[in-house]
């Protein structure tokens, strides 16, 4: 008895090309709709699906396939398969089936009529039931496997075909599934967090290992990625990753300015903006040339000769950039080994990715909307005597941007549109103050200091005034803000609130 093979195609790349292929091979052809039309045009033998369930295609066509004789002859194992025979039903041995494009119509500004009209049904329906049958079905659901052998399809091949079909028809529930909770929930506060949520992983490659040697680490796509181009250097490792996605956090804030940021181990240990980039890159690397070996740096404009000459003199991991000039990339690929990464998404899109963070704990997994509330320094609260200057101002919200991306407790202190001392992840705020303005040294005088959090007690505000700060900018919010507030003005300083908080654990 001859094999059977049902296709049922949406996308017809090379679906002629590939019956032809089964023919040869022995197998008989049923299909229907434009994927039969499109056979018969093309002089191949083909049976109609109508001839064999014995009814035409229903409601507009969306009924085509959903019949026991097509659903009985795909999932029939090999007893029942004979049993099927004898009522005058026959099996199929491949399932050839490729979808309705609903993804096309991702994040598209479509109506909901479009997005349900586009939900396949009986070919997802043909794909898990052929997956189901792997061990006598054959299951085709990607173009690329047209290519197999179809006359050497072992029992480890068709389990591979059968994972691949239950992943495609995962992923296509998963994109539904997203696609219409965005429109049901399309008068709720598009940042808020609903009952349903959804992630879905591909994986892009494996990496060489993950935080150290002995741990095994991978990249997966989960929504969109930021595009971008190796111009020198090897492939990011896992630590790269995480370090550079620092970097642009930081750098994406100040996009439309000259700007460099300098990210050691997830922390910044220099920020700044500049006149020019290269004045950015100076007074970033000046705050602490020391922790920047081996550092990450990212830009916010065009990367010339004279900055990569620099960046040449000294080692680092990664530079990341919008742009660079032809002069630029040859000087920095004499390191071999330095990464050069021209970012291809723009940076004030890339503010607009991940709007969504997520864990997984033990507890379960945490989710939470992206810390991306604005700064806005005409809803600053000054609470002490003393005024700030319109420079100060400035100082003040370049420190608390910086402040929000490390970890708490977190310090800034800034002068002229740099850091001159930072410090987070200590486990009081005094103690972080008094290690930020250490790093200073001496240029401490008429610097602002910036906190994530609020001021517990007064002894961070002696601390302060005993190195010259000028002006502190801070959340507020403490019982002990009375007293805090009151010393700021007994040593003339400058402080304002915010009533927001950056905590970042």
């Amino acid at each position: 008895m001859k094999k059977r093979a049902y296709i049922s195609v949406f996308d017809k790349t090379n679906i002629i090309e590939y019956a032809n292929k089964l023919i040869k091979a022995g197998y008989e052809i049923v299909s229907t709709g434009g994927t039969y039309d499109l056979l018969i045009n093309n002089n191949i033998k083909a049976t109609e699906s109508a001839n064999i369930t014995g009814f035409r295609e229903l409601i507009g066509g969306k009924v085509k396939s959903l019949h026991p004789k097509i659903f009985a002859g795909i999932l029939a194992n090999q007893k029942e398969r004979e049993e099927l025979i004898k009522d005058n039903y026959e099996p199929f041995d491949l399932v050839c089936v490729n979808l309705y494009p609903f993804e096309s119509y991702k994040d598209k500004d479509v109506d909901i009529e479009t997005l349900i009209k586009n939900i396949d049904i009986g070919g997802v329906a043909l794909l898990r039931a052929g997956a189901k049958n792997y061990e006598n079905v054959i299951v085709i659901s990607d173009i690329k496997d047209y290519e197999l052998d179809i006359n050497n399809i072992d029992l480890k091949t068709r389990e591979n075909l059968a994972l691949k079909a239950f992943n495609r028809t995962s992923k296509y529930d998963f994109e539904i599934f997203t696609e219409l909770n965005k429109k049901f929930n399309s008068d709720a506060d598009k940042d808020s967090l609903n009952n349903h949520k959804a992630f879905y992983l591909n994986k892009i490659k494996d990496l060489r290992y993950g935080e150290n040697p002995h741990q095994k680490a991978a990249l997966y796509s989960y929504d969109k990625e930021v595009e971008y181009e190796f111009l020198n250097g090897k492939e990011f490792s896992y630590n790269n990753i995480i370090d550079a996605t620092a970097a642009l956090n930081i750098a994406a804030e100040f996009f439309d300015v000259n700007a460099c940021v300098i990210i050691k181990h997830t922390n910044p240990c220099g920020a700044a903006l500049g006149k020019t980039l290269m004045d950015a890159w100076q007074k970033a690397l000046d705050c602490d040339p020391l922790s920047a070996f081996g550092g990450i740096v990212a830009f916010t404009k065009k990367v010339d000769l004279d900055i990569a000459k620099m960046l040449t003199s000294m080692f680092l991991e990664v530079i990341i950039a919008p742009d660079f000039t032809d002069e630029a990339v040859e000087e920095l690929k004499k390191k071999k080994n330095l990464r050069v990464v021209k970012l291809l998404t723009p940076l004030d899109e890339y503010l607009k990715f991940t709007q969504k963070e997520i864990r997984f704990t033990p507890f379960g997994a945490l989710l939470q909307e992206k810390d991306s509330k604005e700064l806005d320094p005409d809803t600053f609260k000054t609470v002490t005597k003393e005024k700030p200057t319109a420079e100060m101002i400035e100082d003040m919200v370049f420190a608390f941007k910086i402040a929000k991306h490390l970890k708490s407790n977190a310090i800034v202190v800034a002068k002229d549109l740099r850091t001159l001392g930072l410090c987070g992840g200590q486990t009081s705020r005094v103690g972080s103050v008094e290690i930020a303005l250490k790093r200073v040294c001496d240029s401490a005088k008429g610097a602002v200091l910036a906190s994530d959090g609020f001021f517990p007690a007064v002894d961070n505000i002696e601390v302060a005034a005993q190195e010259r700060i000028a002006g502190i900018i801070q959340p507020g919010g403490s019982i002990k803000d009375p007293d805090v507030i009151k010393l700021a003005d007994k040593l003339g300083l400058v402080m304002v609130t915010t009533g927001i908080r950056h905590f970042k654990h």
